[in-house]
């Protein structure tokens, strides 16, 4: 089901439910009652892009250490604004693709959050010292994504990825 809403989403279409439901021949209140509405589902496609994301460039970057920690959030960054269909998903839903992507209480913000001090906890153990408790550290990161790369969405998909870069290095004292 997952997978359905990932393909239709990085298609750049617009997801809907009774559609992927149909496609795959299940009843649409059996989706409802797994992930509680389109935003739910929507929400748990998205984060499972995100980890897959940054699982991938974990795997792709070489180092160790804080540089290694800041070269993969990086990669994840550039990723982010290259992402036509999460560029398509802002310029069509624009209000509600911000709230489903920076809700502390939704799937998407916890995920990334949750996908970061994993990084960060992999960086200790190779001698890097967070300048903050690794929780701390992995939500302002996150905070920091969605306001540079997500917070003028509303007047245009914004990727501000070098000033992005240079606060996040600079929180990471690397």
């Amino acid at each position: 089901m997952l997978r359905a809403t990932i393909d239709v989403f990085m298609a750049g279409k617009r997801v809907e439910v009774h559609e992927i439901a149909a496609r795959l021949g299940v009843g649409r209140a059996s989706m409802y009652r797994w992930f509680g509405s389109r935003d739910g589902l929507l929400g748990a496609a998205i984060a499972r892009q995100l980890e897959r994301m940054v699982a991938l460039a974990g795997r792709r970057i070489d180092g160790a250490g804080g540089e290694r920690l800041r070269d993969v959030l990086e990669r994840v960054i550039r990723w982010l604004v290259e992402d036509g269909s999460l560029r398509t998903y802002f310029d069509n839903e624009s209000t509600a693709a911000l709230r489903l992507v920076t809700r502390s209480d939704g799937i998407v913000h916890p995920a990334a959050v949750a996908a970061v001090e994993t990084l960060i906890e992999q960086a200790e153990a190779q001698g890097y010292e967070p300048p903050i408790e690794r929780g701390v550290l992995a939500y302002a990161l996150v905070r920091l994504w969605e306001a540079f790369l997500y917070n003028d969405a509303v007047a245009g998909f914004q990727g501000d990825v070098e000033r992005l870069s240079q606060v996040q290095a600079a929180l990471l004292r690397v």
